[in-house]
């Protein structure tokens, strides 16, 4: 492949601008059946008297010290990380408002919200 630097350079930017045009025009239409990122500051935690957060901590990144979100975005202080195994989450402080599953980076989800049984 013969081509100059500039060239380079030039088809580079152009390819870039491509890039970033695309994924801004993906993040703004709000029409389409893509997904859109979240900002977790957008999520407003609100009790959920009938719900809990359960640990599915075989798909929990914390397992391996590789990711802390639900244990910085609950403000209850719920969740604690246990090394080599994942989290624990303390049902007695969990208000069900399912913040520390809309910031879990992985699908399916490490924590899930579940009714809670009968007699609870």
């Amino acid at each position: 492949m013969d081509i100059s630097r500039k060239d380079f350079f030039k088809h580079s930017l152009f390819s870039l601008g491509e890039a970033f045009t695309s994924i801004t025009v993906a993040l703004t239409d709000q029409h389409n059946d893509r997904p859109v990122i979240r900002d977790a500051a957008d999520f407003v935690p609100v009790s959920q008297e009938n719900l809990r957060a359960v640990a599915c901590n075989e798909r929990c990144l914390a397992r391996n010290c590789g990711c802390f979100a639900c244990f910085e975005r609950c403000e209850h202080q719920a969740i604690t990380v246990v090394m080599g195994e994942g989290i624990r989450i303390d049902q007695a402080r969990c208000i069900g408002c399912g913040a520390c599953e809309y910031v879990c980076p992985v699908t399916p989800k490490a924590i899930e919200m579940q009714p809670l049984a009968q007699g609870e």
